[in-house]
Order: C-alpha cells, then sequence, then structure tokens
C-alpha cells in the first residue's frame, strides 16, 4: 500500500542516516586524541534520581568546569515491558524524556516537555496551568504514574499533576494495554515520581519571568537510618496567563520514603498532593474572525480575557501508595504496586464565550463581529480510584535460548461523579473594549453529568526469549471490565439508577528484535488494544463501549554502543499503521456536557524519527520528525465525519535543539543553545460535533534559545521561547471557539545543589 511505501522509504533513510553517522563517528573514534575507551552502554534501565536530581557541576583541578548530565540520553524505560529490558532490546517506540533535559530546558509543565518529542504534541490551547493537553500519534493517551493508572476525569482525561514532581516521563507509544489495561490507540504516558536515595543531598530552585511568573521549589533526600531512606520535594507558583485578569496559585508536595527490610527486600511509601486555585480563566474562546481570519474591526489581542475576572477554578488531588520489591536470588522478584487517589475540581464561577459574535450580517450596527454572547458554565467532578499491579519477574536459561519473563495481575476501581451547571446567553462582551459585568455568584451544578463506577482485573504474562543477538518478545493479557452508569442529564440531586454492562477481552503483543554489536537493532511487532471508556454517549446516554485497537509497527534503533564512552546516543526511527473500532469523537473544553460520540473506525499511520545524544559532557542534541496521517474512514453515528483527520493531530512536527557548555578558558562553564519548532496546521474538532465546516488552525515555526553558567554547586540559567513572539492560532473547535499559541515566555532560574 502506498502509505507503507512511504514509510518503507522514510525508515530506510533513517536507518542508513543511523549507519552513517555510526561509521562516521567510529572513524573519528579511531583519531580521538582523548583516549576516550569505547564500551557498551548499560543493560539495565536508567537507576532513580540521586540527591542532586541532575546537571552535576565539576572544577577540576586545571580550572575546567565539568556539567555531567548522566541520564540525559535514556538507556532503558520499566514502561514498555515492565521489567529492566533495556530500549534498544523493545520492539516498540518508547520516548523517554529524563529529568536532565527537563532541567536543561527549564520545562514548566508536561506539554512543553514533549515539544522535542517526535509524534508527541501539546500546547494545543496555548498556555493552561490546570491540564496537560498532550496527544501521541493523534490520540490522547492515558496518563500513569509509577506504573499506575491515574483517576481518569470525564473532562480533558489530564491531572495536571505538576512536572516537578517527578524525575522522568516514559511516552510507549501505540497500544499497551497488554501490559497495563486501559490503554488507547496512540500509547500510554507514564510519569516516574522522585525516589529517596541514600546519599544526602537535594535543591532549590527559583524562579522567575514574564507574565509575572513566580516560583520556588526544593527537594531534598538522604538516609534517615541504615534502614530508611526519605525525600521531599515541594513547589509553590504564583503566575498569571497570557491573559489580562487572571491569576494562578499551585501547592505540591511529594514526600517519599524506602524502607531496607532486608539486602533482598525494600518497601518504597510514594504519596503526592497538589492545591490549584485559578482565577480568571483560562482567556475564553477567541471568535474566529478576528484571530484566525480577518474582522473588519482589527485583530483581536492575544492577552484579551474573553473569560471573567470572576471566573473561579479550584482542584485538589492526591495519591497515596507503596511499591515493595523481594528479590529471591538472582533469578526471581517478585513486585507489588498499589495506589489510593482522589480527584476534586470545581469551577462555581464558569462565565466564557459560548455563541461567538452577536452580529455577523449586518455592518452597519455597532455590534457587527464586535460583541460576543457569554454563557456561565459550572462544573464539578470527584474521582476516586484504587489500582494494584503485583507481579513476578523470572530470569532463567532453556539451552541456549535466556528467557526474561513476567507474569501478573492487577486491578482498578474507579468512581467518577461529575455535574454541571450552564446558564446559556445571559451576558455580553466587547471584545475590542471588554467591560465586565458583575457575576451574582456561583451558579448551581443542578444537572448530572456523568456517574459511574469501573472495575477492571487483568491477568497478564510475557516472555523475552534470547538467543545469541536475536531478540523475541510475546506477551498476553485478558481483562475483565464491568461499569455501572446512571444516566445523565437528569436532576442531580435524585437518587442515581445504575445500569450495568460487563465487557472482557484478550489482548497481545508480539515483536522481534535483531541487535547487532555496532548496536543497530532493526525490529517489527504487532500489538492489540481493549480500553474501557469513563463517560456517556450523547446521542443515547447510554455508557461508553471499550475501544478495539491493532498495530503494525516497524523500525530501526541505534545506541552507539561503538563509540567513546563519553559520547552517548539513542536514535529511533519508525513506521506504524493503527487501526481502531469503536472510536469515541469527543470535544473536550468548556462546553456543556463534554460531547461524547461513538461509533465508527479510524485509521492512523505513519513515520517518526528521534535523537538524543550527548557529547563530552559539553554538547546536547535533541532532533525529531514525524508524519502523521489519520482519517476517520467510517462513523454511524456522524457520517460527517468520514475522511476527515482526527483533532489537532498535525501531519508534520519536526524540531531541534542543541546545546553546547564551555568547559575552558574564561568561558569555562558558560553555555548557550537554541532550537526550532514547526507543526503543521490541524483540525480543532471533527464536523460532526458541531455540523460546521471542519476549520483548521495555523502552521507555526517557533524559536526557543538558553543561557546559563554553572560553578560547582550553582547553576543560572535564562529560557525562552518562542522569541519572536509570534501570534498563530494553535486551534479553532469553531468559528466561535479558537486558541491561540503560547505566547513569548522568558523565565529566570538559579538553583542551588547541595
Amino acid at each position: 500500500m502506498l502509505y507503507f511505501r512511504h514509510a518503507s522509504r522514510v525508515m530506510l533513510l533513517a536507518g542508513s542516516a543511523l549507519i552513517a553517522t555510526q561509521v562516521a563517528a567510529q572513524a573519528a573514534a579511531s583519531g580521538d586524541a582523548t583516549g576516550a575507551t569505547v564500551g557498551t552502554p548499560a543493560t539495565d534501565v536508567d537507576p532513580a534520581d540521586g540527591p542532586g536530581a541532575s546537571l552535576q557541576t565539576v572544577k577540576r583541578d586545571d580550572g575546567s568546569i565539568i556539567v555531567t548530565a548522566k541520564h540525559y540520553v535514556p538507556v532503558g524505560s520499566m514502561t514498555a515491558t515492565k521489567t529492566d529490558i533495556p530500549l534498544i532490546q523493545t520492539p516498540q517506540s518508547v520516548s523517554v524524556i529524563t529529568r536532565d533535559q527537563i532541567d536543561l530546558l527549564s520545562f514548566v509543565d508536561l506539554q512543553q516537555a514533549v515539544r522535542y518529542t517526535a509524534g508527541v504534541g501539546g500546547e494545543n490551547y496555548g498556555y493552561d496551568p490546570r491540564y496537560d493537553f498532550v496527544t501521541v500519534r493523534g490520540f490522547t493517551p492515558r496518563q500513569f504514574i509509577d506504573g499506575l493508572a491515574v483517576p481518569n476525569t470525564t473532562t480533558f482525561d489530564s491531572t495536571g499533576v505538576d512536572l516537578y514532581l517527578f524525575q522522568s516521563v516514559d511516552i510507549l507509544k501505540g497500544p499497551a494495554s497488554v501490559l497495563y489495561g486501559a490503554a488507547p490507540p496512540g500509547g500510554i504516558l507514564n510519569e516516574t515520581m522522585r525516589r529517596p536515595s541514600s546519599e544526602t543531598g537535594g535543591e532549590l530552585v527559583v524562579k522567575g519571568g514574564t507574565d509575572d511568573f513566580r516560583e520556588v521549589a526544593g527537594t531534598i533526600t538522604g538516609a534517615a537510618t541504615s534502614f530508611l531512606d526519605v525525600r521531599m520535594t515541594a513547589l509553590y507558583r504564583d503566575t498569571s496567563t497570557d491573559q489580562d485578569h487572571t491569576n494562578d496559585k499551585r501547592i505540591a508536595l511529594a514526600p517519599s520514603a524506602t524502607l531496607k527490610l532486608g539486602p533482598d527486600t525494600t518497601l518504597t511509601g510514594l504519596a503526592y498532593y497538589q492545591y490549584d486555585k485559578d482565577e480568571g480563566g483560562a482567556g475564553g474562546f477567541v471568535p474566529a474572525y478576528g484571530s484566525l481570519y480577518a474582522n473588519p474591526n482589527g485583530k483581536i489581542s492575544r492577552s484579551t480575557n474573553l473569560d471573567d475576572p470572576a471566573d473561579e477554578f479550584n482542584r485538589t488531588q492526591y495519591g497515596v501508595g507503596y511499591e515493595f520489591d523481594q528479590r529471591f536470588g538472582d533469578a526471581i522478584k517478585f513486585v507489588s504496586n498499589s495506589k489510593y487517589s482522589h480527584y476534586h475540581e470545581d469551577t462555581p464561577i464558569g462565565v466564557y464565550n459560548s455563541g461567538g459574535f452577536t452580529n455577523t450580517t449586518d455592518p452597519t450596527l455597532p455590534s457587527y463581529y464586535n460583541t460576543i454572547t457569554q454563557s456561565n458554565y459550572t462544573f464539578g467532578e470527584k474521582v476516586s480510584s484504587f489500582a494494584t499491579d503485583n507481579r513476578f519477574n523470572v530470569k532463567a536459561d532453556t539451552g541456549p535460548i535466556k528467557h526474561n519473563a513476567i507474569i501478573g495481575v492487577d486491578y482498578r476501581n474507579v468512581r467518577d461523579d461529575a455535574n454541571y451547571g450552564f446558564d446559556f446567553g445571559s451576558r455580553t462582551l466587547n471584545v475590542f473594549d471588554p467591560v465586565y459585568a458583575p457575576v451574582p455568584g456561583p451558579y448551581p451544578e443542578s444537572v448530572r453529568y456523568n456517574q459511574q463506577k469501573l472495575k477492571q482485573t487483568g491477568i497478564y504474562g510475557q516472555d523475552q526469549l534470547n538467543y545469541d543477538r536475536l531478540y523475541l518478545t510475546l506477551s498476553g493479557r485478558y481483562d475483565w471490565v464491568k461499569t455501572q452508569s446512571a444516566a445523565a442529564y437528569g436532576d442531580a440531586s435524585s437518587p442515581p439508577v445504575y445500569t450495568g454492562q460487563k465487557e472482557h477481552k484478550f489482548t497481545y503483543r508480539a515483536g522481534l528484535s535483531y541487535v547487532t554489536d555496532a548496536g543497530i537493532a532493526p525490529y517489527v511487532s504487532y500489538a492489540t488494544s481493549f480500553e474501557p471508556q469513563i463517560g456517556v454517549n450523547s446521542a443515547t446516554g447510554a455508557g461508553l463501549k471499550p475501544t478495539s485497537v491493532k498495530q503494525w509497527e516497524g523500525g530501526v534503533k541505534y545506541d552507539a554502543r561503538g563509540l567513546p564512552s563519553d559520547f552517548k546516543l539513542f536514535a529511533t526511527a519508525a513506521g506504524f499503521d493503527i487501526k481502531e473500532s469503536n472510536f469515541v469523537s469527543e470535544q473536550v473544553g468548556q462546553t456543556p456536557v463534554g460531547l461524547s460520540l461513538q461509533g465508527g473506525t479510524v485509521e492512523v499511520y505513519g513515520a517518526e524519527f528521534e535523537l538524543v545524544a550527548r557529547i563530552h559532557e559539553q554538547l546536547s542534541i535533541n532532533l525529531a520528525y514525524s508524519y502523521n496521517h489519520s482519517r476517520v474512514n467510517s462513523s454511524a453515528a456522524e457520517p460527517l465525519d468520514v475522511g476527515y483527520p482526527l483533532p489537532v493531530a498535525p501531519k508534520n512536527k519536526a524540531t531541534a535543539f542543541v546545546d553546547y557548555t564551555f568547559s575552558k578558558g574564561t568561558l569555562a562553564g558558560f553555555g548557550l543553545g537554541g532550537g526550532v519548532r514547526y507543526t503543521s496546521a490541524t483540525t480543532g474538532a471533527l464536523p460532526g460535533l458541531f455540523a460546521t465546516p471542519v476549520i483548521y488552525g495555523q502552521p507555526s515555526t517557533l524559536f526557543d534559545a538558553d543561557l546559563h553558567y554553572d560553578l560547582p554547586g550553582w547553576r543560572f540559567s535564562v529560557n525562552g521561547s518562542n522569541l519572536a513572539n509570534k501570534r498563530y492560532v494553535a486551534r479553532c473547535e469553531s468559528y466561535a471557539q479558537c486558541f491561540f499559541g503560547a505566547e513569548r515566555q522568558v523565565l529566570g532560574t538559579v538553583t542551588k545543589k547541595f
């Protein structure tokens, strides 16, 4: 087929580039005057971060300053296989964003952290401090923390737990339900919390910058006793957004402790707490005329707030759990991981642009493309979740074949209660001269939207069979899912009447990799997915059915094992084809009842290339390109959707960032870097949701840069994104609902490490 030929060409070119890079580097290494040794990267996953977290600085006797970033280039990921199989042997695409990368580029949230990751998009709503709007291969990923699913909301499928609390972000691309149960087509996103260390240390970070950004954060760890290691991570943030009359405050805490019960037994307690209070809304839906299209009255300012200064968003969330690790010699290990999580958000006042311009037909009237209709949409949601995952990992040999196998069982129990209130069209606002009328007070959340219970049990097994350089990975899983849903849109104060639904499904994955001595690894895999859905079908009022997915993927990986030891590099080139049944078309945003429609099939195919490198502890490189072709092939619920691409799924994304630190001379310790990000235009929503023509946002080319100076124990940096302050519309869901891309942000950071 055409797309397979296209993907094959991309993979062939990428593979050739990888081989050429490796050959050239080996040639250079042969004449290396530094005497660096050639070796093979460790085959274990990256360990937990140490006491100082990242980017350690050492001053040598000769006056040179070396800034080390031991984990800048990822080696392994527990997310892909739930065991210590390195990335080079994993027959599926995995992107790992390490704490070193996050700190070097001063990323504030998850949306920023995926800027230089292939096949992953963020910031589709501009700068919004509440949620992490991320897509993977055109789909919204399921978020996990420490390998366990977070409370899954019906609004944005995101909890927005602060990035500073985590030591790494793993993105497993493609179907992953064989190990995780609930897994959408694009993949999962797993954030790993900072772990305690026996070595005493930590850091204190102070940030400040544009939009009154103010932040103080820190982490400290060490041994409380010979058998107990502890860590505390905390953050306080006070900032505005790109829009006027907004203010956002956040408090986040993450205590953890590791109890060493014996040489082979550890119990780690992990917890987090976060409180958010956002005032003034998120800027409001911006009309297409005046942002994307010309308006006879001029351009709408990016700083204009089309919500209301009285708007309020409150959120409290926490999670408490443990990770138990027991080894039985070198061959067997048992891991038990459990967590209780609670999520509560409330919008007692939610005035926003709901209907667009009141007059679009008579240019003689002052309100022509001038005055918008506002509504008050209030929303509250509580989600409670308990999740546990328990597995044995066994390593054994059967003749010439080595086995790395796991067998496990996991369980989820989720309860979701969401209500809303809607006062339609009660207000108007002049977008060029806004005067905000008083808001009478909180509007009652009197209508039930979603009241649902979900229980899921899964048993799974996996075995990696290794013969010489060949690695065959086989995985299988069986799920039982039970949901109970109350009818939506009724009186929230009335007792719920539940209807039950039971589902069960077998999913599997098979993959083959061949790893050469040079560190080049071609691979191929086939995976299926089964995802229970939380929410209701707005067309029928019934609970959403599970989706079913299958994917082919093939590619080549390279880990630079033949290069000098201070030349770290990992690269992946891949082509893929995803097909989904029971597709859910969802309108996320401040619209009443969070419209969801189900039925039909979707196909996404494409190719990706990604490279992360750290050379001589001076030069850091991040390169990524992805081609993504998505299409709704059928839709019984909304035939208008057929033929259109998925929302906010750019066909092309290309990014590059390069950073260099001087180690000698008068500039020793000083560094600078620059990056560029290109994203092609995307649709904002499928036509069936609004029965309007599909509107495309604008393509964007944005430039980033950083300056930094490092001394032992200190780091001073300035990071800027969208330096040219490019004005562009990132997304349009309809003529009334567009979103500006994030404005220029400049942040200064002082870090004291100890």
